[in-house]
């Protein structure tokens, strides 16, 4: 079976190759469905497939980066891209990425970068999953409310208005953002900007897992918009960061193309799968993922923690049965949207 197996000349790893093509396609078909980048499950799943943390956050800055400049490009044409607020993050993003990639190196020379990065992890993971477990419970409590009014609520309606006390926030200079229809601080946007930068820094991400909630709840930024702005600052995020991680020789270049090649189908048929979903409840799909994510992630560290080898490959397991599990969900989606679909043309064509 060493034909499964290819040699990455970096970082001297004997990497599992379809794990990768696995990993490109899942996360092609995340950003096509979800506008995610996916880099919550590259870096980890890197890091179980047995390269050492700090070429796993190296390799996937790079494959976010070659991903993100056609998705920016397409997301601007569209209108959907506050270059302005990109630019005041963009400030804070780069101070933000070399702290991180500064601690990755520190924690690198005394040993410590895959324990601390991957508690990290699994921290961050948790409470992303938290969070949106407790966003669908709130709506479901918030639709059993309108029913017994009688009423509909709004099927975006759910989220939480923090930006109305920090746009008010009265640090000079003031500025207005005419894209987001946003006047507030020119230091608001920098911080969060410098925050998210650290963690894809720190994590090897793009920041949109955290970057997106963050320019709606916090700057104010309406949906299309925060989408938009997101990915143009996960672009620089990315570039820079593949920039500083590849000049401290951190980025393996081979796997990066093995996994472009698995993401450009995949973001295909994540994609055209949009137009067939509706609910609010593919949110808690994304929470399971976020969930088993986390933990095998956990079991990556408690294997090598405590010397418990069926862990690290159980946590294998788990990270691929993720990915496919996933295509397979939106596979089943789509499947019953098209039968669905051609009925309804056959049905107007008598």
């Amino acid at each position: 079976m060493e034909w499964l197996f290819f040699h990455m000349p970096i970082s001297g790893v004997d990497c599992f190759w379809p794990g990768l093509l696995i990993l490109g396609f899942g996360v092609g078909v995340i950003g096509g469905f979800m506008g995610l980048g996916g880099a919550w499950m590259i870096t980890p799943g890197l890091n179980i497939l047995g390269f050492p943390m700090a070429f796993a956050i190296g390799t996937d800055m790079a494959h976010i980066a070659g991903k993100s400049i056609v998705a920016t490009f397409r997301h601007g044409k569209f209108g959907n891209v506050d270059y302005g607020i990109g630019v005041t993050m963009a400030l804070g993003t780069f101070i933000g990425i070399e702290i991180g990639a500064q601690l990755v190196m520190l924690l690198e020379r005394i040993g410590k970068v895959d324990a601390y990065v991957r508690w990290f992890y699994v921290i961050l993971l948790a409470s992303m999953a938290l969070l949106v477990f407790l966003d669908y419970r709130k709506r479901l409590r918030l639709e059993k409310e309108a029913a017994a009014k009688g009423v509909t609520i709004d099927k975006l309606k759910g989220g939480v208005e923090w930006f109305k006390f920090f746009q008010k926030i009265p640090i000079p200079p003031m500025i207005s953002y005419k894209q987001a229809n946003i006047h507030c601080s020119f230091w608001l946007p920098a911080f969060i900007g410098l925050m998210t930068g650290w963690v894809a820094g720190l994590l090897g991400i793009g920041g949109g897992l955290l970057r997106m909630p963050a320019l709606v709840y916090f700057i104010g930024c309406p949906t299309h918009i925060a989408v938009g702005t997101d990915l143009f600052e996960v672009l620089i995020t990315s570039v820079y960061g593949t920039i500083t991680y590849t000049l401290k020789g951190r980025t393996e270049f081979v796997a990066v193309a093995i996994m472009l090649l698995g993401a450009a189908t995949g973001v295909q048929f994540g994609t055209v799968t949009t137009k067939y979903v509706h609910g609010y409840a593919i949110r808690i799909v994304f929470g399971i993922a976020v969930t088993l994510a986390c933990i095998a992630t956990a079991m990556k560290q408690i294997a090598r923690q405590f010397n418990v080898p069926i862990l690290d490959l159980l946590s294998i397991f788990l990270i691929l049965f993720l990915v496919l599990g996933f295509c397979a969900y939106l596979l089943r989606i789509f499947i019953k949207g098209a039968r669905a679909e051609i009925a309804a043309r056959k049905a107007r064509g008598a």
